[in-house]
């Protein structure tokens, strides 16, 4: 099959018309060249980048229970009657089949949960594949038992974010979650008990950001509350407490140092902690 392209017929001179697949003669019919070649892309980007081309189908995801390797037959408004119907039918029996066991049931509800989270607390998508993945550790090691699902999906977003220094407390996850406190501590218990994981202390550092926006101080306030969030753990005496309300004391001594208006009530509110304990730290800082 020759991919050359002629600009005469070589049997009787006429011109050459490329049609579709085809080189055909105008004059003879004489079918000159068929090239099938598609010199189209072999990739489609699925996120608009060019730099990150995809041969196949949508990426692998850990948040589905398939990893985002199964079908869905689509809707469309331009069908009518028995055919929309039936499909309608095909539809239902479609996506009773992508579940056969109870453990991919647990998954779809789990993950379900885990995606909701993530996005009421305004977490990386990373945490996301993070928190799904360590559920499915757990349900390997036969952890779910006995316990709640909710709870185990609000605890492996919480462990998930102290794995990844995601600034997260407790409190702000278990109001987020559909499991109650004791429902999520038993949950992370036995994560950490079974699955041995690596959840170290948040940096004070962590929570500074976000609760200098909260409490709307300026740019220097939050400068000066990171240095002392920093000395403190540099120096150990941030060891043994709440890093939440380290950061919120730090952030209510740096406004005291500059004379911004801050409250230790309005940080300790913001933190989730008792005044007295950005009271403790704030003396600390002072001596």
């Amino acid at each position: 099959m020759s991919q050359t392209r002629e600009t005469e017929c070589p049997e009787c001179s006429g011109q050459l018309n490329a049609d579709g697949t085809e080189t055909v003669c105008s004059r003879c019919g004489l079918v000159v060249d068929e090239y099938r070649i598609d010199h189209g892309p072999e990739w489609r980007s699925f996120a608009d980048d060019e730099g990150q081309p995809e041969r196949t189908g949508a990426p692998l995801t850990q948040s589905r229970h398939d990893r985002g390797l199964s079908t869905d037959i689509g809707r469309s408004t331009r069908i009518k009657g028995r055919k929309r119907r039936r499909l309608s039918r095909m539809r239902t029996q479609h996506n009773r089949a992508q579940i056969s066991t109870k453990r991919e049931r647990n998954q779809v509800y789990a993950f379900t949960e885990i995606r909701r989270l993530v996005g009421a607390l305004e977490l990386p998508r990373h945490v996301r594949e993070s928190a799904c993945s360590l559920f499915r550790s757990a349900q390997d090691a036969d952890l779910l038992r006995g316990r709640s699902l909710e709870g185990f999906a609000s605890a492996t977003v919480y462990a998930t974010c102290r794995v990844c220094s995601v600034s997260r407390t407790v409190g702000e996850v278990v109001d987020a979650a559909k499991a109650t406190e004791n429902e999520h501590r038993a949950a992370y218990r036995a994560l950490n008990r079974e699955l041995d994981v690596a959840t170290g202390p948040i940096h004070p550092v962590e929570y500074v950001p976000r609760y200098a926006s909260e409490l709307d101080v300026c740019a220097s306030v939050r400068r000066r509350a990171e240095s002392y969030a920093r000395d403190l753990r540099e120096s150990g005496d941030a060891t043994g407490r709440n890093p939440s309300g380290v950061a919120a004391a730090c952030l209510y001594t740096a406004a005291h140092d500059t004379g911004a208006p801050l409250t230790q009530e309005a940080a300790a509110e913001v933190a989730g902690v008792t005044p007295v304990t950005v009271r403790n730290t704030y003396r600390l800082l002072q001596d």
